[in-house]
């Protein structure tokens, strides 16, 4: 047990540390190529900070564990949607009245969809994994292309997001860093919070809308609090989108590539569907251009923190078993 607790508390510490790196380099590449740092947050950062998922992700399935594989990418994007952002709001304003996150979000709605559908077919198996990766290649296809059309007219306010001029193997580093960091500390607290949770006895399902999906969401958290902070509404904003984007393209996709995964009722008739309502929950934000401030934060958290005492309450009861 106090391994675990040491695991834990070391991931904790590289991922406030990695997340800080990730958002500093990021964004200065966005500056030094004139590329918005929106744009970078749906890819660079939104890639590097869903690095976790992925790995644990292709661990559980390979070693038979689908409920842990599938519930860390699905409680991952409903922790998205709610506290990554909720909690960054509470600290800053997230200005998303300034930015404009329509088509981005609209591929996510699309996207969750898509995964439910193949979701009730009861295995999301080879086929259905190439199905997801080809989406990812077309949303990768459309965000290259919108990256090349803003290459030459760069905003004059993203001047003051940062240094346009640091060196390249300074950003390089800090990006690096970021990168091994987020992936090394994810990995130390999922260990340590997955052997605390099967000493208490919780399903496997549970502990990865839980305990995984929060421990793999950290990167996300850490980077958005950190943009939220340094005033980047969008690197905040794009981080969450395109993460749940990669999360439900890249991670499920490969994932069911290399090892398909039969699908837990519970998440076909609860957790799916919650996901689709906490991304519909961000409409007013994304369409109507509405600010994420603390009453919408505190909503959020709020609405997680439902979701997490019914979740626990159905595991308890097994009403879907």
């Amino acid at each position: 047990m106090l391994i675990d607790l040491l695991k834990i508390t070391l991931g904790l510490l590289l991922l406030l540390g990695a997340g800080d790196f990730l958002v500093k380099g990021s964004v200065a590449m966005a500056l030094r190529l004139g590329i918005p740092s929106l744009i970078v947050g749906l890819t660079v950062v939104a890639f590097g900070t869903s690095a976790p998922e992925l790995l644990v992700s292709v661990n559980a399935a390979l070693g038979g564990q689908a409920g842990i594989a599938l519930g860390n990418v699905v409680g991952s994007n409903i922790i998205n949607m709610l506290m990554i952002l909720g909690l960054p709001a509470l600290i800053a304003v997230i200005h998303s009245s300034q930015i404009d996150t329509r088509r981005s979000f609209t591929m996510m709605l699309a996207v969750s969809v898509l995964v439910i559908a193949l979701a009730f077919m009861g295995t999301i198996g080879r086929w259905q994994g190439l199905v997801l990766l080809a989406a990812l290649a077309l949303i990768l296809w459309d965000n290259v292309r919108e990256a090349r059309a803003h290459r030459n007219a760069r905003p004059a306010e993203t001047e003051e997001l940062g240094d346009p001029h640091m060196a390249v193997w300074k950003i390089a580093g800090l990006i690096a860093v970021g990168f091994v960091g987020l992936a090394v500390g994810a990995d130390l607290l999922v260990d340590g919070a997955v052997a605390v949770a099967r000493i208490a006895g919780i399903s496997e399902t549970v502990i990865g809308l839980t305990l995984v999906a929060i421990g793999t969401s950290l990167p996300e958290l850490v980077t958005s609090v950190m943009a939220a902070l340094r005033k980047q509404a969008d690197v905040a904003l794009g981080n969450v989108i395109g993460s749940n984007i990669f999360n439900l393209t890249a991670i499920l996709g490969t994932t069911a590539v290399i090892a398909p995964m039969p699908v837990p009722v519970e998440l076909l008739h609860f957790d799916l569907w919650v996901m689709l309502a906490a991304a519909l929950a961000l409409t007013p934000f994304v369409f109507w251009r509405r600010d994420i401030g603390r009453g919408a934060g505190i909503a959020l958290i709020l609405g997680y923190l439902l979701y997490t005492v019914v979740l626990l309450w159905v595991g308890s009861t097994g009403v879907f078993a």
